[in-house]
This record gives structure tokens, C-alpha cells and sequence, in this order.
């Protein structure tokens, strides 16, 4: 019932402007990837996330001689946060730290996408952590909305 109940509040707090796919939740953004980037990470410093690499995939790309839409990934997290998930189940930590990737498709629509909590408590067998869960979805959807919103 947890669960469901997760997956419904995801649900109405993306709805209008998120896409939900295959355990990703994908915000729209009005910026270019740098600018979304920027606005990502500078919350999560100011809510005292622990900001672990930007890795701009672009660039990586370049280096070999390839061409890539302009994709970035930022690596955070907060012991406080993922160490109560990873008690409740350990496997949860290969998906840990956080990771969001803004990026730009074919279109030239930037978009920030990160992990559903959801998603990680069906992929590790999560029970009983509702709490935690909720948290942490509150969390990235709060982070990934002032990062996109004008």
C-alpha cells in the first residue's frame, strides 16, 4: 500500500510538467543544460548536499572525436538521508549517491532527470521505509523543480 501510495504522490507533483519512464522522472526546463545545471547544483549546496562530481558527457565525447547533445550529470547525496535507506535495504547502495542528468534531446528540449525513489524500492525489494522514501522523493522533486522553474 506504501508503494502505491508513493507512486501516486510522484504522480500528482510531476504530472504537469515530469515524465515518468522506465524508473526515470523527467522534468521539462525552460534553461539550457549548462544554466539547469548551475541552478541544480547551487540548491543542493544550499540545502547542504554533498556535491560529488558534474561530469559533462559533451565534452567526453569531444575527446574521442564523437559528437553528443549537450549532457551533463551531477553525483550528490547526504549520509543523513541515504544511510537510513541503505539500513532498510544495503542493495539500495549501488544506486547511491543521487545522480540527475540534464541533458537535451533531438528537439533541443532540455530536461532534468533523476531516479524515482519509487523505481529503487520495487528494484531493491524495499519494505517498510515509507518515511525514507518519501523524504527523499520530497527532496529531488523539490530540487528538480526550482532548478526548472522561470
Amino acid at each position: 500500500m506504501g508503494r502505491l501510495l508513493n507512486g501516486f504522490m510522484a504522480f500528482l507533483l510531476f504530472s504537469s510538467s515530469a515524465v515518468a519512464d522506465s524508473g526515470l522522472i523527467s522534468m521539462k526546463s525552460p534553461y539550457d543544460v549548462t544554466e539547469t545545471a548551475d541552478r541544480f547544483e547551487e540548491n543542493l549546496a544550499a540545502k547542504g548536499m554533498t556535491i560529488f562530481a558534474r561530469i559533462n558527457h559533451t565534452e567526453g565525447a569531444l575527446k574521442v572525436g564523437k559528437e553528443l547533445r549537450p549532457t551533463e550529470l551531477i553525483i550528490f547525496g547526504n549520509p543523513k538521508v541515504g544511510t537510513p535507506l541503505m539500513q532498510c535495504t544495503q542493495s539500495v547502495a549501488i544506486d547511491l549517491p543521487q545522480k540527475s542528468l540534464i541533458w537535451e534531446d533531438e528537439n533541443g528540449q532540455v530536461w532534468l532527470s533523476y531516479n524515482d525513489p519509487g523505481y529503487l524500492a520495487r528494484r531493491h525489494n524495499i519494505e517498510n521505509c515509507d518515511e525514507v522514501l518519501n523524504k527523499i522523493s520530497n527532496a529531488l522533486g523539490n530540487f528538480a523543480k526550482a532548478a526548472t522553474a522561470q
